[in-house]
Parts: structure tokens; sequence; C-alpha cells
């Protein structure tokens, strides 16, 4: 019951930090700017810009994230980490690799297909933590697995009223939304890896991810130039950086819980957990602006509920047999 409690917890924390997330993210990627400027005349005039400098966005996130990390780590000081170096290099060039391959995605493909491409994140995560995190799932914990990802994918795909040529057949977005999730599962299965053999903490986890991460994009926005251009556009508009630290603090909560639950329950209960709390955030905005749902949204919703609670069922029957067992 205690280790309900506490997923229960963590998986609350994570909807609410990321949701709150989202909406500052949206607020600041999709806001216009305006700073005043002179013209070729010389006569002072307002322009407007909006926010494109998105390596430099993750790395404050990123550095925020590695930050909150150590504070936790002074306060409560834990074992040392004897997770090998290589295995939190290799998640933070995974993590980043699939960060911006999804990003890019958005280029060639329309939003909704990124959300419902990434919403198939626990599959690739199930099949590489079987294969580089040695782990073993029961063939039933497949089925619910691709229960919950069908139900999400029916729930948030948008019908079109026509198809165009462009849109038949298989381009780069898709192919990019495919390395994303590859490179989302080799993250799970790192993860796992480090689960099971080094067992680190998930404040440690955090810090050292981050670590990386924050030492690659900053090596990657001073190469590209665009820390110097970020640091124009944050001379221009100050109050970036405030929208910027809040997001940062935000997302930090957020990480701490999800890797705790990593370190707790493992990456593929994580990957489910992000990927139905969209489907949750989407169902309560439904329900709260009295939406009307299609049958194929209604059918979505069946399949995810079902898929949580058989899964949630026999992993707690699995849970009684190990314990009497034990």
């Amino acid at each position: 019951m205690q280790k309900t409690n506490k997923f229960l917890l963590e998986a609350a924390v994570i909807f609410v930090a990321y949701f709150y997330f989202g909406i500052l993210q949206e607020k600041i990627t999709k806001s216009k700017y305006s700073y005043e400027t002179t013209d070729d005349k010389g006569e002072t005039v307002f322009q407007t810009e909006k926010y494109t400098y998105f390596l430099s966005l993750v790395f404050i996130l990123c550095a925020v994230n590695y930050v909150a990390a150590i504070i936790v780590l002074k306060i409560w000081p834990q074992d040392e980490d004897k997770t090998p170096r290589t295995y939190y290099v290799s998640i933070a060039i995974t993590y980043l690799l699939a960060m911006v391959c999804s990003n890019m995605a958005l280029q060639w493909v329309p939003y909704p297909t990124q959300v419902v491409g990434k919403s198939a994140k626990p599959i690739p995560v199930m099949i590489l933590g079987v294969l580089l995190g040695k782990k073993s799932y029961p063939f039933k914990k497949y089925i619910f697995v691709l229960l919950i990802v069908i139900g999400v994918v029916l729930f948030m795909f948008k019908d079109k009223a026509k198809s165009s040529q462009q849109d038949i057949g298989f381009g780069l977005g898709e192919l990019l939304l495919i390395l994303s999730l590859t490179m989302d599962g080799l993250t799970g299965g790192v993860q796992e890896r480090i689960r099971t053999e080094a067992r680190p903490s998930g404040q440690q986890m955090m810090k050292a991810s981050n670590g990386w991460s924050t030492l690659f994009l900053g090596i990657a926005i001073v190469v590209t130039g665009e820390g110097l251009k970020f640091f124009e556009f944050a001379h221009r508009h100050p109050i970036i950086i405030n929208n910027l630290l809040v997001l940062g603090l935000t997302q930090a909560v957020g990480q701490m819980f999800l890797y705790s639950m990593v370190s707790d329950f493992g990456p593929l209960v994580v990957s489910v957990v992000t990927t139905t709390r969209k489907f949750f955030t989407v169902l309560g905005s439904v329900i709260i602006f009295g939406n009307a749902l299609s049958l194929r949204q209604w059918l979505g919703a069946v399949l995810v509920f079902s898929g949580l609670f058989l899964d949630a069922f026999f992993s707690k029957g699995t849970a009684k047999k190990s314990g009497n067992k034990s």
C-alpha cells in the first residue's frame, strides 16, 4: 500500500507540474515580443518577434534541473553513485537527440501528428528495455501497454476533411519521429540497466543526466552562435529570463519526481505515465468545456482506461504472489 501511495503521489506531481510547464512553454514560444528600434530614416518604430532559440531554452532548463538536483543532494546527502559515467553520457546524448528529432519533425508534419507519434513511446521503451536493460516483462504487460498506446492514438488523432497528396506516404517528418522514438527507447534501455546494476537515487540520476546535457548543449549553442543571438534577444526582452527561470523551476519539480519514479518503478512505468498524462489533459479539457466526444474518441478512452486498470490489477496480483513466496 505504501508503494502504491508513493506511485500515486509521484504521478500526480508529474501530471500537475508538466501541465503547468506546457502552458508556460506555449506562452514563451507563441507570444509576440515588441521592441523599439529605428528605421533607415532614423525614425522610432516598433517591431515584434517570436522566441526561436530552442537550444538555449533546453540549455537553461537542463542547467536549472542540474542545480536543483545538487541542492537536494546537499540537503539530503546520499551514498556515492557508482553508475559508470558512460551510461549517463549515453542518456544525455539519446535524450537530446530525441528532443531535436521531435522538434525538427514539426517542420514537415503537423503538431497533432507529432503528439500521436510520440504517444507510442512506451513501445520502444519496452523493446529496448528488454534488449539493453536486460528487463523481462510478462506477455500480458505488452498487451496492456499496447491497449494504452492505441487508446491514446485514437483519442488524440484528428480527422482531416480531405487528404491531399502531400499527406500521403512516408516522409522526412515521419522518419524523424521514428528516430525520436528510437532515442526514447535507447534512453529507457540504458536507464533500466542503470537501475538494475547501480540503483542510484532519482536525484543522482537527475543530476548526472542534466549535467552532461547542459555541457553538450552549452557547446552546441556556442558552436552554432545561438547563444549570442539569445543574449541579444534577452537584452531586448528582459522578461524572457524570468519566464525561462520559472519554466525551469516548474520542470525541475516534475523531473525530481520523474527520476524518482524511474528509480522506484522503472522507465516503462514513467513512459506510460507521461503518455497518459497527455490523454488526461485533453480529456479534462473536454469535460471542463463540455465538448462532445466522437465514437472513435470514446473507444480510445475505453482502451486507455482498460489498459491502465488491467495493468494495475495484474501487477498488484503479481506483487502479492512474490510477497507470499518471499
